[in-house]
């Protein structure tokens, strides 16, 4: 019997995470100076436009996935902005001392940064980019649109939605005491893979302890999606092999927005990815970029 609440107790404390907290020990900074690749420096293309459009990378990725929306929305009179937080593709032992608060905190300053030079800022993001593209809605309604792309609202929800990303993070909790990382290391390139992918910039192993603070901050991101009511589009690949698709299943019936524009394919299995960081691959990111210009310039009657 005692074995058993035992077991019970520490399925609580990994699943559940009683007591946990999480507070923002590190105010990051902007610093390029030393990174794993020229490629995932910020990419920043101002044109003396009145609008813009903030790209935010996802977990543990760059802002190179953006070089080609980016470039298509600074000719379409957006300037355009995918700043790299800090501490991602530069030194792992930085990377390990910080947690998604500390990263949320800088992109929401970055946000306010564009807000106070520009009539009207549009936000997008892929995977973490996209979750924290919905805390941004969340906490500013005058963001004027917003794209979500393949974004996680929950990891491990199998009673409630049937959903579990990874069951080994489960024992995140647990190892997060005792690991800070399992096989980290700079990737450059995903040499076997291909569609653009095999261009991928960021780190690659596990991060327990970073891993655990993004699984504890998607449960606020999904209490609070009825604050989200500007127009929004959703896409989502049905065969995403990193963020389950059930997750935009959760997100559209949970946003408060009355325009909502929702993609839901299907690519082909020839392409050796994940089929996850969707406006990099060279197949598809034309037509979604498109599908997201548009949508903005519609929801919110802009001119190109």
């Amino acid at each position: 019997m005692i074995a058993l609440f035992l077991l019970i107790l520490f399925v609580i404390w990994n699943v559940y995470l009683p007591f946990y907290q999480e507070r923002i020990h590190n105010h990051l900074k902007r610093d390029e100076s030393n990174l794993i690749s020229e490629k995932a420096r910020s990419i920043e293309i101002r044109k003396g436009n009145s609008r813009a459009v903030l790209f935010i990378h996802g977990y543990p990725s760059s802002p190179d996935m953006y070089s080609y929306p980016a470039k298509v929305f600074s000719e379409s009179g957006y300037d355009a902005f995918a700043p790299l937080i800090p501490t991602f593709a530069s030194d792992i032992k930085a990377f390990e001392k910080t947690n998604f608060s500390e990263w949320f905190e800088y992109i929401d300053s970055y946000y306010l940064s564009l807000k106070g030079e520009y009539e009207k800022v549009y936000v997008a993001g892929v995977s973490m980019g996209g979750a924290m593209t919905l805390k941004l809605a969340e906490r500013h309604p005058e963001i004027p649109a917003i794209a979500v792309l393949a974004a996680p609202v929950t990891y491990n929800s199998l009673i409630r939605d049937g959903i579990v990303t990874d069951w080994r993070t489960y024992f995140a909790r647990t190892i997060a005491l005792f690991v800070k990382n399992i096989n980290g290391s700079a990737v450059l390139s995903h040499p076997d893979s291909n569609d653009g992918d095999e261009n991928w910039i960021g780190y690659g192993g596990v991060f327990p302890r970073q891993g655990l603070s993004l699984i504890f901050n998607l449960k606020a991101i999904r209490r609070d999606l009825g604050k989200v009511k500007c127009p929004a589009i959703l896409i989502h690949d049905k065969g995403d092999k990193t963020v389950p698709f059930g997750n935009q299943r959760i997100i559209r019936s949970s946003i408060s927005s009355k325009k909502v524009k929702v993609l839901s394919p299907r690519m082909d299995d020839r392409y050796k990815h994940s089929h996850h960081s969707l406006l990099m691959y060279e197949s598809v990111r034309k037509e979604y970029t498109d599908d997201i210009l548009s949508f903005f310039m519609e929801a919110t009657d802009d001119k190109a």
